[in-house]
């Protein structure tokens, strides 16, 4: 197969984790984009040894060796998930008018670069669509009748947006008491258990609590009608979850999942609008799932079945 020549910047966002990063960073030299963006937070003082794995995170990025301006935006001190990377895509877009997104544990597929190349363009003065996934949780469920659909949930594990619809974005969700008290919850969330976990979510980051940055790019997303374009194929597997994660502790069914290459020529879907089927299997299986799917998974877990 011919090299693809990618057009698109691609950011690189890393911390502590120099196996992982490592990884994400040899798929990335693979694709051999022109200009290369590195966010690295900085090292706790309260955990022994991280500013070292900090620095051997960091150095892996001087293996560049193809023709690529890497530009850093490293911090001397550590800034926590919400801050370092909303802070660090600002940056992004301060630098390039679009780009592709990687933190140190999402592995790509090669052709998910290319995915979103195309998306991109295709999509580039439609300020409907508010970036492009490289993920899929449907767990083999094709939806709509092209390579690819579109919803309204934001799927960060690998994926890429503009300018344009970044500036959107509101770190600390102050707007929303006003969306709470105008019922926009219960209308844009059918049932109660997405409800609940949706309340909990932008009412945890407003005041605060949770150290998260992609609950408020959803929050934006959905209050300014985003649609996101999610592949009909997974092209990201998340490789990092385990004890040593900020997030993603327990090892789970979205944990190394494999990924399939998307075909080109793209098949276009018809019409920009959400997949409502896919939606409700995202509300029902993941974010509210019922007491049956929950202790399912538990047994498989204990039996070693995931």
């Amino acid at each position: 197969m011919a090299q693809y020549n990618l057009r698109t910047p691609v950011a690189l966002l890393i911390f502590n984790r120099p196996d992982t990063t490592e990884r994400v960073f040899n798929a990335i030299a693979q694709a051999r984009p022109s200009k290369l963006l590195v966010v690295a937070d900085g090292p706790r003082d309260s955990r022994p040894g991280e500013a070292a794995r900090c620095e051997q995170t960091r150095a892996i990025i001087k293996r560049v060796d193809w023709d690529c301006e890497v530009i850093t935006n490293f911090a001397d001190s550590n800034m926590g998930c919400k801050l370092r990377v909303s802070s660090g895509i600002d940056w992004i877009f301060e630098q390039v008018e679009e780009a592709i997104i990687l933190e140190d544990d999402c592995l790509p597929d090669p052709s998910f670069f290319r995915f979103c190349d195309e998306m991109l363009e295709r999509y580039r003065d439609n300020e409907r669509v508010g970036m492009v996934s490289g993920g899929n949780l449907q767990f083999g469920r094709h939806r709509g009748i092209g390579s690819y659909y579109f919803s309204k949930y934001t799927h960060i594990w690998g994926w890429a947006t503009w300018r344009r619809a970044w500036k959107h974005y509101d770190r600390d969700i102050t707007h929303w008491p006003e969306f709470k008290a105008q019922g926009l919850l219960e209308q844009m969330f059918a049932t109660p258990g997405e409800q609940t976990y949706w309340q909990n979510s932008f009412q945890w980051v407003h005041e605060g609590s949770l150290d998260t940055w992609d609950v408020s790019w959803t929050f934006t997303a959905l209050t300014h009608g985003l649609l996101q374009v999610v592949p009909n194929v997974n092209l990201i597997s998340n490789i990092g979850f385990g004890a040593d994660a900020t997030h993603t502790h327990v090892v789970g069914v979205h944990a190394n999942l494999p990924t399939q290459a998307i075909e080109f020529p793209l098949q276009h879907p018809t019409f920009v609008l959400p997949n409502l089927e896919a939606d409700r299997y995202i509300a029902s299986d993941q974010l509210a799932p019922s007491f049956y799917t929950r202790q399912w998974r538990r047994v498989k877990r204990i039996l070693g079945m995931t």
